[in-house]
Formats: structure tokens, C-alpha cells, sequence
């Protein structure tokens, strides 16, 4: 990848880095009744919303079902509103079964677990702390005094001056690399057509073939398109990074070549594979 490489992604997952914080006055210093007080209170929070969730019932969604349904131009209109500006939604007999069917797992679902509940947010907490350790910039970590705090959403107020500074360059840097990338691909001389044939956003791949051709084959239930063969013609690897085949594709870049196209894919997954490709055309096809 020429722009939307990984460092790039990884910047624009650092854009927002004071959201969701709040400065603290106790965040100056490692204490640990602090973090036990602050963490029971999040904990607290966290538990409410997921019984919240856990007892809503799903027959609230059958409501619209037999609802009678207005014109938006004449329900606001101030017209008078006749029987054709009106119609009565029935639910699709598919989509009521899947509905019954909720109902019916809610109903014999077992008692809420909030032991289990709890668990789970202790090891997001972990998990958290640790992401918050590694992928801050460094020297912002130096003046944490409790990451676990930090996690929690709380810092003092030097600390959140630099994350939203942090975070104003990080969003420059995106912003125009973006820009940069959006002029260099109009540049190019490649019909929308064959731009069309490389979206795989959020697809996930279940087969990699190489040799006379490159055969990538999709799992498309994630993504934004039915087509879940791509074929690349003549090809030659110039670079094939991590492993490809059970990860997701995130962003592509197609470039016109003397004899083809040169087409740069970066996947989601473990340490963010990369494959580059020279190819003499691109054909997809939906098996």
C-alpha cells in the first residue's frame, strides 16, 4: 500500500483519543481505593445495560405490524390527509416467524447472570488496559500515573491536553493522506467499472489460489456486495504479507500499469496482512 497502509489505518484509529475521557483530580497519583471505587462504579453502569438489554422483550417489535403508515409530505404538510396518502404495513410472514421465534427463547431464557456479566467486564477491563499500554503514544503513557484509571475514562488535565492535541495531528495526517489518495486514483485510467470489481470492504476471505491466475474467493455475509469470486489474469505477486485466507478485506488501492493493473489490498486480522498483485485484467464473477 502506497497510502492507506497500515500505519495509516492505526493513525485513524488514534483521531478521538480524549473521547470519552474526564479530567479527575485524582488521576495525578497511583491510588488504589481511587481505581476500586471508580472501577465499582463502572462496573455497576456496565451491568444495568447489559440486564437492561437481556430483559427486553422482543414483542415490542411486533408493534408496526397491521401500523398505519402516512405520507411524511402530507403528515406535515398541514393537508388534509385522505385514505391514498395512507397505507397499512404488514410485516413479512419471514420476518414475524424470526420475531415468534425470539419471543419464544426469551420466554424459557434463564435468569439474568450477573456473576458471569461481571467476569466478562473484568476481562474487557484487562484487555483495555493492556491496548491502552501498548497503542498510546508512549510518552503520554510516561505520565499516567494509573492506566487502569486511565482505562476507566479518567486523566488529569495535562494529560488530556496532549491526547487532544495528539488527536488533532493524527486527524491532519489522516485527513491528507486521504486527500492525497483520493487525487492520485482519479489520476489514474481506470473506468468505474473495473473500480467496481475490487470493493470487498469487510468481506473475509476463504480461499487464496495462486499460480497461471489469482483466484480469491469471499465469504460476502460481512460486506456490501454479492460477488464472491475475484480473478486476477496474468498475475504477478509482488508482495503477499501475513495470512490471508480467514482475514477480512479492508481497503484497496488500483493502480494502472503498462500492461494491466497493480492492485494493493490491505486486510483486517492478525498483524494486518498486505497483498500486492500485477495483473493483465480483473474479472469477478458470483459463484
Amino acid at each position: 500500500m502506497r497510502y492507506l497502509t497500515k500505519e495509516w489505518y492505526e493513525m485513524c484509529q488514534q483521531t478521538h483519543l480524549h473521547f470519552g475521557i474526564r479530567v479527575h483530580n485524582g488521576a495525578y497519583e497511583l491510588d488504589e481505593n481511587l481505581f476500586i471505587r471508580l472501577f465499582k462504579r463502572k462496573e455497576k453502569a456496565h451491568v444495568k445495560q447489559e440486564r437492561e438489554l437481556y430483559n427486553l422483550d422482543p414483542r415490542f417489535m411486533l408493534e408496526h405490524d397491521g401500523q398505519v403508515l402516512t405520507r411524511v409530505d402530507k403528515a406535515f404538510g398541514g393537508e388534509k390527509v385522505t385514505d391514498e396518502d395512507q397505507m397499512v404495513f404488514y410485516m413479512p410472514p419471514e420476518q414475524r416467524a424470526h420475531i415468534e421465534k425470539l419471543i419464544a427463547e426469551y420466554d424459557v431464557r434463564p435468569p439474568f447472570d450477573e456473576k458471569k456479566c461481571k467476569e466478562e467486564y473484568k476481562e474487557s477491563m484487562e484487555w483495555n488496559v493492556q491496548y491502552k499500554a501498548e497503542n498510546l503514544p508512549q510518552e503520554i503513557v510516561e505520565q499516567i500515573a494509573d492506566i487502569r484509571v486511565f482505562t476507566l475514562g479518567y486523566c488529569t488535565r495535562e494529560v488530556m491536553l496532549q491526547l487532544k492535541k495528539q488527536s488533532a495531528e493524527n486527524r491532519r495526517y489522516v485527513v491528507h493522506t486521504s486527500k492525497e489518495f483520493r487525487e492520485v486514483m482519479m489520476a489514474q485510467d481506470i473506468p468505474d467499472e473495473i473500480h467496481s470489481r475490487v470493493k470487498y470492504h469487510d468481506c473475509t476471505v476463504t480461499e487464496l489460489l495462486t499460480g497461471d491466475e489469482v483466484v480469491i474467493r469471499f465469504d460476502t455475509r460481512g460486506g456490501f456486495t454479492n460477488i464472491n469470486r475475484l480473478t486476477l489474469v496474468a498475475p504477478e505477486i509482488i508482495k503477499q504479507e501475513g495470512d490471508i485466507v480467514g482475514s477480512y478485506w479492508l481497503y484497496q488501492e488500483l493502480y494502472r500499469i503498462d500492461n494491466g493493473y497493480e492492485l494493493h489490498v490491505l486486510f483486517g486480522g492478525e498483524n494486518m496482512p498486505e497483498l500486492i498483485v500485477r495483473c493483465a485484467d480483473i474479472l469477478v464473477e458470483e459463484e
